[in-house]
This record gives C-alpha cells, structure tokens and sequence, in this order.
C-alpha cells in the first residue's frame, strides 16, 4: 500500500514537472523591455508629429495619450493586442496602452450580454479597482496636504 502510494506521488509529481512551464527571468525581463521601449517610440513619435504640427507640449501629449489608447483598443478589438502582452509581460501592461486594454477587453468579452448587464457591468472589472483605489489614494493624499498647510507646515 505504502509503495503504491509512492508510486502514484513520483508519477505525479513528475506529470507536474512536465507541464509546469518553466520561465527565463532574463528572456521575459528583455522581451518587456523591448514591448516597452516599442510603445514608448510609438508614443514619442506620435509626440514629435504632433509637435511638428505647431502643437504645445501639454496638447502634443493629449493627443499622443488619445492615440496611444484609440489603438490600443482596436489591437484589443482585433484580439491582438492580447498576444502582445502575453508575449511582452508588464511591458505592454504597465504603459496607459495597458489600461486601455484592461477597460476595452471586458467591454468586448461581455458585450454579448447587452449593452446594461454585459458591457456596462463588466466594463471595469479590471480597471475599476485601479481607478476607485487611485482616487481614493489622492484623496487623502490632497487631506493630509490641506491638513498640513492649515497647520503651516507648507
């Protein structure tokens, strides 16, 4: 019974080892890098055209973020911007491409379900949570800073 019992654990846990993906830190570290430094040229690109158009630096970066979320959409809409990310890890994540992504991919998973329960509902269930706890953090942060210039201290 003991043996059996053995021998059920090594098959098992050598079933676990070959199906287990196994990760090089320094392969996924260049691959975001790379996706990053990408969508950073993409963004600074978009900046320099603007600029050449006569545009200041506060609306060259308006319209850089607007684009860099319009077409993080579509790649969302076109299911490619999923593979990307799988690929480059927090360098396709992290930028404001990646929070664009996180609201626009509930959005379309769910839209089947109706325009209330489907895609009002589920539109930020990524999302929400960076939003809800962002403005909460800077909220108390703008409390203490008012707290702390009352008492004289800025």
């Amino acid at each position: 019974m003991k043996d059996e019992k053995e021998q059920q654990q090594k098959a098992y846990n050598k079933y676990v080892k070959e199906v287990t993906p196994t990760h090089n830190l320094a392969a996924n570290m260049a691959k975001a890098f790379v996706t990053g430094g990408i969508i950073c040229v993409i963004g600074q690109f978009i900046l320099n055209i603007a600029k050449g158009y006569g545009l200041d630096q506060d609306s060259a970066g308006g319209w850089c973020s607007m684009l860099l979320v319009l077409l993080s959409v579509i790649l969302t809409g076109l299911n490619i911007y999923p593979s990307l990310a799988n690929w480059g890890g927090a360098g396709a994540l992290v930028p404001i491409t990646g929070f664009a992504n996180g609201v626009a991919a509930p959005a379309i998973e769910f839209q089947k379900e109706g325009q209330v329960f489907g895609i009002g509902c589920k539109i930020f269930t990524i999302a929400g949570p960076v939003i809800l706890y962002g403005i909460f953090t800077s909220w108390v942060l703008g409390l203490i800073y008012w707290f702390l210039k009352m008492a004289g201290m800025f």
